[in-house]
């Protein structure tokens, strides 16, 4: 079985990660697949802050191996996967590909603006996605 959580370093992420873990803790066989998509044009600013591509992977890596250490300390296999695009579509487009069983997301991710009940890449990703998806708050 393929688990698979997609993360951008909210709160709300690190609570959907820490849900996909614990489904991988108690079912047999399960690998746990970590989805990062760096989104182009808030890339375009972090590359202007952070002024090289060295500090542009570290920072993505704040992210992403605070989720693979939580992982480690329980026992559960992780694969990181490093997406770039529009977060919605390249969800979509992964998950849809790669066979994923189930898919676990964060209710509302970075984006300040969209204060809705689900934020649009989760919105999105439910509405388009084949396998079952769990969106945790």
């Amino acid at each position: 079985m393929k688990i698979a959580v997609a993360i951008d370093g909210s709160e709300n992420a690190v609570r959907a990660a820490k849900h996909a873990i614990t489904l991988c803790k108690y079912l047999p066989d399960v690998n746990l697949e970590i989805i990062y998509v760096a989104d182009y044009n808030k890339a375009k600013d972090e590359r202007l802050l952070t002024q090289s591509p060295e500090s542009l992977t570290l920072k993505r890596d704040q992210k992403v191996l605070p989720i693979v250490e939580l992982a480690k300390d329980i026992g559960v296999q992780t694969k990181i996967t490093m997406l770039k695009g529009n977060p919605s579509q390249e969800i979509i487009k992964y998950v849809n590909s790669e066979e994923i069983d189930q898919l676990v997301i964060g209710s509302r991710g970075l984006n300040t603006l969209q204060e809705m009940v689900l934020g649009s890449v989760s919105h999105k990703v439910m509405k388009h996605v084949n396998c079952p998806i769990t969106i945790v708050k």
